[in-house]
């Protein structure tokens, strides 16, 4: 579900003051990083945090569903993904050209630089973590974590890269659906609309519906994306048919259903099935969560930036459940999520550490 992610402020670095090496946070992302976990093959990323937490005597265990569970003061959840989209980068440390060190491979930035700088504050300050599996493709570790536990924490962090001194308040929603249409097979030089011409003027009635001015934040449009299209006569030869996956994003002026109802309305043939669907979110950066994040990234040495994703994470399932204050936070810079150059300055990693186990504190 992370694709597409952006923000409306940019994700660049801002000079801080150095810490000192955190050799023990540094050790724990190297080796999860270095253990592949493509969706679906989270099994030994998710034993290596296990044996964190069992070597800090934290009770913790993998549930049915693959997520790593470590309860403890759930004045504060901590929680982040353990899956990766695929791709081979080396793992490997290598100086930069500002002379920091960067660790290459795949998941350095989406999302395990977030994940392991959570289950690293989560040990210093005994607050609950979880990490979650499958959110790179449907969120099933959140979905079930929120179906699962019995209480609501007082307060959620979930763990993608905003960069060591952002904090993203928001994100768009999602809405998934697949248009099936069907006429009947005749010459092309017949004037009526075929399937595919039916198929092409709901899309295109569609994208006017929610067509923006420039000038408009994109985190503000209805973004409408077809993912697939496929048309053509059957094989029996007496029939035209036509299939489109589409998504949209969905702002918070909006919710799923009045955007389903909205492309609904513009239907003259076809049906459209829609299969998934996702509220946005977007938290005051009042709350007690925001506030303790803003003045932790001061306290580091960092201006807070307040975020606004165009993309949709675990945090619109958290916040469609749970009545609490949240905010999404961790090292990185998400334009290179799912990057063929994905890597994070450690040094970044190092302050987020700093920062996470601050605004713990304070939330606990």
């Amino acid at each position: 579900m992370s694709e597409g992610e952006g923000a409306d402020a940019d994700d660049g670095e801002e000079p801080a003051p150095d810490l000192p090496a955190d050799e023990e946070a540094r050790e724990l992302l190297i080796d999860v990083v270095d253990t592949p976990s493509v969706t679906g093959e989270e099994e030994a990323a998710a034993q290596v945090l296990v044996e964190f937490f069992e070597s800090h005597d934290r009770e913790v265990w993998v549930d049915e569903v693959g997520n790593v569970r470590a309860p403890a003061d759930d004045g504060v959840l901590l929680t982040s993904h353990i899956d990766t989209v695929p791709g081979d980068i080396p793992v490997r440390v290598e100086e930069g050209e500002d002379g920091e060190e960067l660790l290459w491979g795949r998941g350095s930035v989406d999302a395990k630089g977030p994940l392991c700088s959570m289950a690293v504050a989560a040990v210093r300050t005994g607050a609950s973590f979880v990490g979650v599996v499958g959110e790179e493709v449907d969120s099933r570790g959140a979905r079930h974590l929120v179906e699962d536990r019995e209480a609501e924490p007082d307060a959620v962090v979930n763990g993608e890269p905003s960069g060591w001194d952002g904090i993203t308040l928001g994100y768009r929603g999602l809405l998934a659906g697949t248009y099936v249409a069907t006429s009947e097979s005749g010459h092309s030089s017949r004037p009526e609309n075929n399937a595919i011409q039916d198929a092409i003027g709901w899309w295109s009635d569609v994208e006017e519906e929610f067509g923006h001015d420039e000038w408009v934040p994109v985190f503000e449009r209805v973004t409408c994306k077809p993912i697939s299209f496929e048309g053509g006569i059957t094989d029996d030869g007496l029939s035209v048919e036509a299939t489109v996956d589409v998504q949209l994003r969905v702002p918070p002026e909006y919710t799923t259903e009045e955007v389903h109802e909205m492309a609904d309305g513009h239907l003259t043939n076809g049906t459209v099935h829609w299969h998934d669907a996702v509220e946005p979110v977007m938290q005051n950066p009042r709350t007690a969560a925001g506030r303790a994040f803003r003045a932790a990234v001061r306290k580091t040495g960092g201006d807070p930036r307040l975020l606004r994703k165009t993309g949709t994470s675990d945090m619109n399932i958290y916040a469609q459940e749970w009545d609490c204050p949240m905010v999404t936070y961790g090292p990185g810079d998400s334009d290179l999520d799912h990057a063929p150059d994905e890597h994070v300055s450690l040094a970044e990693y190092d302050r987020a550490v700093a920062v996470l186990e601050d605004a713990t504190e304070q939330l606990l």
